[in-house]
């Protein structure tokens, strides 16, 4: 039985960060064989793209690979553009933070690689609980994407679109870091900030920042984010 559920096969959108690299644990725990995707988007460094490849290899992932989509191009985001500053305190609304585009972008890169695998599930870890308030991390973001999957794809018209598994949605921060300790995650490895230097560590002042230490403060777990 367990050498059968290895063969499901799932794809996790793995940006490096403290969410995905749960998600990534829970979908191993689940039994699926995971592939993993991280994106290169046009974000401002790439240490979470590196602290990516070294989480997927920590925690087995069966493959892990790099697209990219030029996000930068478009603009709008502090995140693409570096003349937007990061803000360093929250701001009502939608914040600058946000990039146009990129759940979607993401989400459709991991749908084709899902169908070409013959996936059963595709993993994000969007929350819309501690979060900065983007529209593309709520409920209704996931469920219109899963439609999506069921009505534009070969693998959805034939009835076997990947679920879209979001098992995050609805957990505080302090929630998800209980989880991926008790699944052995080395959140060391990770990198959530918005503005990290080029070895990963982090500014300790943006909203990513203050979410992620909140978290670890409410969960009890010590906190080995590396600072400036």
């Amino acid at each position: 039985m367990k050498a059968q559920a290895q063969r499901r096969k799932a794809v996790v959108l793995l940006s490096g960060g403290l969410d995905s690299a749960t998600v990534l644990a829970l979908a191993q725990e689940r039994g699926f064989a995971c592939h993993a995707l991280s994106v290169h988007y046009g974000q401002r460094h790439s240490s979470e793209l590196a602290a990516a490849a070294q989480v997927a290899r920590v925690l087995g992932a069966a493959e892990h690979r790099v697209m990219g989509v030029d996000l930068a191009g478009i603009g709008g985001s502090a995140l693409t553009d570096v003349a937007i500053e990061v803000p360093s305190t929250p701001a009502p609304g939608i914040p600058v933070t946000y990039v146009p585009a990129r759940n979607t972008l993401m989400l459709a890169l991991a749908l084709g690689w899902a169908e070409v695998l013959e996936a059963e599930a595709l993993f994000i870890g969007v929350n819309a609980v501690d979060y900065s308030g983007y529209p593309d991390c709520r409920p209704q973001f996931i469920e219109a994407f899963q439609t999506l999957a069921e009505v534009g794809t070969r693998a959805g018209v034939s009835g076997h679109a990947p679920r879209i598994e979001a098992p995050l949605l609805h957990r505080s921060k302090a929630e998800i870091i209980r989880e991926g300790a008790r699944l052995g995650v080395d959140y060391a490895l990770t990198v959530s900030c918005y503005q990290a230097d080029h070895e990963g560590q982090a500014c300790g002042r943006c909203d990513s920042c203050r979410l992620r230490r909140e978290g670890f403060l409410a969960a009890g777990v010590p906190d080995p984010t590396r600072y400036v």
